[in-house]
């Protein structure tokens, strides 16, 4: 069973990446970044930083599939084939 930190953690990065994902729309739809324009442009260190938060999160995601592949391989440890039913 996970913590609940790294549940949060979770949270946290998949939100991220969902703000990301919806940003990345945005742009490709209508040319607009929406980080941008909030915290002040493509070049400014807030924006900036953001983006490298939503980088870190989308790389923290992946780890989500090797834990979901960890967690049905010891929850179906054993499957009967076919001639055991």
């Amino acid at each position: 069973m996970r913590s609940s930190t790294t549940r949060t953690w979770d949270y946290i990065c998949l939100a991220l990446v969902i703000l990301g994902a919806v940003n990345w729309g945005l742009i490709g739809l209508f040319r607009f970044d929406l980080i941008a324009t909030i915290f002040g442009g493509m070049e400014g260190i807030i924006s900036r930083i953001i983006y490298t938060l939503i980088a870190l999160a989308g790389l923290y995601c992946i780890s989500f599939f090797g834990r979901e592949f960890h967690n049905r391989s010891h929850t179906h440890s054993h499957i009967p084939s076919t001639t055991e039913r």
